[in-house]
């Protein structure tokens, strides 16, 4: 994101336009063929080339409510000089601040802002994307801002000192972050010729001025820009609401100036492992408490057989967590938690296969077994895996997938589709990750003969390792150790899994549909509900049922005993439901303020069968102390490294704990989880199960008699026996008085974060609230990141806790304390009353859309609409409408409304703020002081349930 001079961008211009003048559509597109689509994806394709050579993918969706663009570049850090490493990123921040078309430095981001959407972009090794979303009616505007990026972009030497302290305070941001600190280490030990390898976010060491004689650090990123951007290397794809012809004379209209410049995708010729130095095993320093171990070996890249998926069936099958499976037994010993096989690292020719284990730390004890057993399983199936009726298994499930394929947002629509343009055939970009032609089974005997030994890097990663070796950027003790190849024997009962008993079989459509939920049920002890959905056109089911206790999260130990349940459903569940997960059927507990929800989402087709099993097994399973051991760990593993958690993220996390109710710090959790076992758990089974209300969601592609069926199934079986009134709420608290908060952190960073909360919870509060977020998001970010550069992290918006409206003002820095921060915040809230104060109706207009539009954007899955008609019912909005009277609440907002509520909100104010080394607060007894904030006009309650609580940042239910 930045600029240049006006002289300079002047002539950029000029050879821009130069290179490719602006001509009639007709003349200067000529399309092509369609996408291979899914065959119930209803919306229009096309694909155009620009005289220029810019390929265009277009998709016309009337059902879309954002317009999105994403522009690919084939360019990345691989292209980056040896002598400017960051350059490639730098470039990338540089283009969003002016062109010579739109010169101000916020021009794009508050015209996206301002009508409802969102931006961003990144770099990768040989890809830099752009993307945008914004209300369909700003489209037009929001297009021609974007384009002139590849057009007559500033590079203002004014901005350039400024982004490059932004890229430097982004690397700072991610210098305890364990996988960045892993993928150094990693690179230090691949082949330094492959132009992958390396450090590529930048700093202001790797990107400093050039010395007197050479040319400047802009004049290097104007050579770079115009050596590496060209149409001929870009591919843009549009998903917008709006017609094809329109789209078509859009994409022309704007994009056709873009020179070509007789560029080429980058191929890297080099290999990515030098496998003469191979084995290779090294250990490196984790900053977490956690412990894994990564084998990798040197494969082509699976890109190159990506319509057979020769590594992808080899995937499947190391990565299976069946019963005789890998992990299995590794679960079984007491060494791992979990596991995941696949490619990684692609360089276009290149790549690695990676099998990465999660280990306890007993588990660290036996890395050299665990790689034994790694090499039987590889050799099971060398020996025994390879076979048409596994391959056809894999191939139908994909192909099932494919066929009810559902699409997400518009930009990520965009973004996912401007990458698939560049890496594969036309015909492909909608089915290549589903693709299985066939088994070739020397594809798979190579690959498997890839998985030798002698050709296997292994990367450790734990708590304990030290060393004095270091790494350049990340600071990361690493040393060499031995590989351990034959030092140890395998575990015994490996075995591949046996075909598949839930697969659907009846895909059938229904052709049922209703607008709103309807109550199937309604008892005091039970209400179920129920919505009929043809909509995505898929045979789906989501299922919501939460099992509400009153004492499930009142005190520390009763929220931790309720984490452990759930956690134990799934883990005991683990082994005979993960076919379930293949087959399409997701299922998944998780434990929240009032209890406990059981979530399934799956074809309507033996879903049946996946509930009944975790009816049976929450009820009747045998609680082992080896399936609690794990989950404890696991539980125990996320508290203690809670203070590692981004810094931002820790921030929000107090706040929520201070200001809702009930809801317990890591560290209130983490010490009375020392003190229960496998015995406390089981008596907390039956108590729970005793004291149960039950209120049910099924939301998908089926009829009341089966949903009626299915749940009065789960009600005999559980008997709730409690009204919904001896469910207590959860609580938003009013922020009166709060001494500043310091999180518990052991980052190196400093932040501020205010919070502005709002007086009630009406819903006149939270659309006048919404709107004053709006307005402050650019402003703000323009203000404290781009002119004052005091941090990468940098935002500020509506925020609300549940249903209780606030504002959060954020700022996290690597160099400026967080007094001088609160200084800077101060400093730019003082100018707000005068800013409202001048505010005419119609330039509010836009914000208030923006924000309306945003309440009532439409579901973009059936998944996404039923966690939404979740949220609304665990509120009490049985009429399941709330949001739309918010929405109407919002274009009601009027300046003088808007100056009168900013006037209160100086009533409960709550800073958050970091130092490093600061002692972190004690809220127990300041929550205990607090009242709670009034509730809604309407009187609905703010229940909290999992997905509504799930919502908030940092909250741990």
């Amino acid at each position: 994101m930045t600029l240049t001079p006006l002289a300079s961008s002047l002539s950029l211009a000029a050879t821009a336009s130069e290179a490719t003048p602006p001509v009639d559509a007709s003349e200067a597109i000529a399309q092509v063929a369609h996408p291979i689509v899914s065959p119930h994806d209803t919306r229009d394709y096309r694909v155009v080339t620009l005289d220029n050579g810019l390929e265009v993918l277009l998709v016309s969706d009337p059902e879309a409510d954002k317009a999105a663009a994403s522009m690919n570049v084939s360019v990345g850090s691989a292209q980056d000089p040896d002598d400017l490493q960051g350059l490639a990123h730098l470039l990338e921040h540089m283009l969003f601040l002016g062109t010579d078309a739109f010169p101000d430095s916020d021009a794009y981001q508050s015209y996206i802002t301002q009508h409802g959407g969102t931006h961003n972009a990144f770099t990768a090794s040989q890809d830099t994307n752009y993307f945008f979303e914004v209300e369909p009616k700003a489209f037009s505007g929001a297009l021609e801002r974007f384009s002139h990026f590849f057009i007559d972009p500033l590079f203002n030497a004014d901005r350039l000192g400024n982004e490059r302290q932004v890229v430097h305070s982004e690397y700072q941001s991610r210098l305890r972050d364990d996988g960045r600190r892993g993928n150094e280490v990693l690179d230090t030990l691949l082949n330094p010729a492959n132009a992958t390898v390396g450090f590529s976010v930048g700093s202001t060491e790797t990107l400093a001025d050039r010395p007197k004689g050479e040319p400047s650090l802009r004049d290097r990123i104007i050579d770079f820009y115009q050596n590496h951007y060209g149409a001929g290397v870009m591919h843009l794809a549009i998903v917008a609401p709006l017609s094809m012809d329109t789209l078509i004379k859009l994409v022309n209209d704007n994009f056709s100036a873009i020179p070509n410049r007789d560029l080429e995708r980058q191929a890297i010729t080099e290999p990515l492992a030098d496998e003469s130095h191979l084995p290779l095993a090294v250990e490196f320093k984790s900053l977490r408490d956690s412990r894994l171990v990564s084998f990798m070996f040197p494969v082509p890249d699976s890109i190159l057989t990506y319509r057979t998926k020769p590594a992808g069936y080899i995937a499947n099958l190391l990565g299976h967590e069946g019963p005789g499976s890998l992990l299995s037994r590794l679960r079984e010993e007491g060494w791992a938690d979990a596991l995941s096989a696949g490619v990684a690292h692609g360089d276009g020719q290149h790549a690695l296969f990676s099998v990465d284990v999660s280990l306890t730390p007993e588990g660290a004890k036996h890395i050299d077994s665990i790689q034994a057993s790694l090499f039987a399983t590889v050799g099971l199936i060398r020996n025994q895996g390879i076979s048409e009726a596994r391959y056809d298994e894999q191939a139908s499930l994909s192909e099932q997938a494919f066929q009810f394929q559902q699409h997400g947002g518009a930009m990520n629509e965009a973004t996912r589709l401007s990458m698939s343009l560049t890496l594969y055939p036309l015909k492909d970009v909608n089915r290549e990750s589903f693709r299985m032609d066939g088994l070739d089974k020397s594809e798979v005997e190579e690959l498997l003969d890839d998985l030798r030994p002698e050709r296997m890097l292994r990367l450790y990663s734990g708590p304990e390792v030290e060393s004095e070796q270091r790494t350049t950027y990340y600071n990361v003790p690493w040393k060499e150790v031995s590989p351990g190849i034959r030092a140890a024997d395998p575990l015994d009962g490996l075995a591949l899994p046996e075909p598949n008993p839930f697969i659907a079989q009846d895909l059938s459509l229904l052709d049922v549909h209703q607008e709103r939920p309807e109550a199937l049920i309604d008892t005091d002890q039970a209400d179920v509900w129920f919505k009929a959905d043809n909509e995505f056109d898929t045979p789906e089911v989501s299922w919501r049922f939460s099992l509400q206790n009153p004492q499930a999260s009142q005190t520390p130990r009763q929220a931790v005993l309720t984490q452990l349940l759930a956690g134990w459903l799934n883990d005991s569940l683990n082994e005979h439901l993960y076919a379930a997960r293949l087959a399409g059927q997701g299922y998944d507990a998780y434990a929240h303020a009032r209890g406990m929800t059981l979530s399934f989402n799956g074809w309507r087709d033996r879903q049946d069968k996946v509930i009944d099993a975790v009816l049976e097994q929450l009820q009747h399973g045998k609680i082992d102390d080896d399936s609690v051991a794990r989950v404890r760990y696991g539980l125990s593993r996320g508290w203690r490294n809670a203070p590692q958690d981004p810094l931002y993220y820790q921030g929000q996390r107090i706040l929520t704990e201070t200001l809702m109710s009930p809801q317990w710090s890591p560290r209130a959790q983490l010490k009375v989880l020392e003190g229960i076992d496998a015995d406390d758990l089981r008596k907390y089974r039956d108590t729970f199960l005793a004291n149960l209300h039950l209120q049910a969601l099924a939301v998908g592609n089926t009829d009341a008699d089966l949903v009626q069926k299915e749940a009065k199934q789960v009600i005999s079986a559980l008997s709730p026996q409690l009204t919904a009134d001896e469910i207590p709420d959860l609580e938003v608290l009013q922020a009166d008085n709060l001494a500043t908060l310091t999180p518990d952190s052991s980052r190196e960073e400093s932040l501020l974060l205010r919070y502005l909360q709002g007086l009630d919870q009406s819903i006149e509060t939270q659309a006048r609230m919404a709107v004053l977020g709006k307005l402050l998001e650019t402003p703000f970010y323009q203000r404290l990141r781009t002119e004052q550069q005091l941090g990468y992290v940098v935002s500020a918006g509506y925020s609300p806790l549940l249903r209780a409206p606030g504002i959060s003002l954020l700022v996290q820095s690597p160099t400026t304390r967080s007094e001088e921060l609160t200084k800077h915040v101060a400093a730019f809230l003082s100018g707000i009353p005068q800013y409202l104060s001048e505010l005419q109706d119609d330039d509010l207009a836009t914000y208030r859309q923006a924000v309306h539009d945003g309440i009532v954007q439409r579901d973009t899955s059936l998944g996404g609409r039923a966690n939404r008609l979740w949220n609304e019912l665990s509120f009490g909005d049985t009429a399941f409408d709330r949001h739309e009277r918010l929405a109407k609440a919002v274009l009601d907002v009027t300046p003088d409304e808007l100056l009168s509520t900013w006037s209160t909100l100086d009533q409960h104010v709550v800073d958050v703020a970091f130092d490093p080394g600061a002692k972190p607060s004690d809220t127990r007894d300041l929550k205990a002081q607090l009242p709670v904030l009034p509730e809604d006009d309407d009187g609905t309650s703010t229940k909290d349930d999992e997905k509504a609580a799930e919502a908030q940042p940092a909250n741990h239910q």
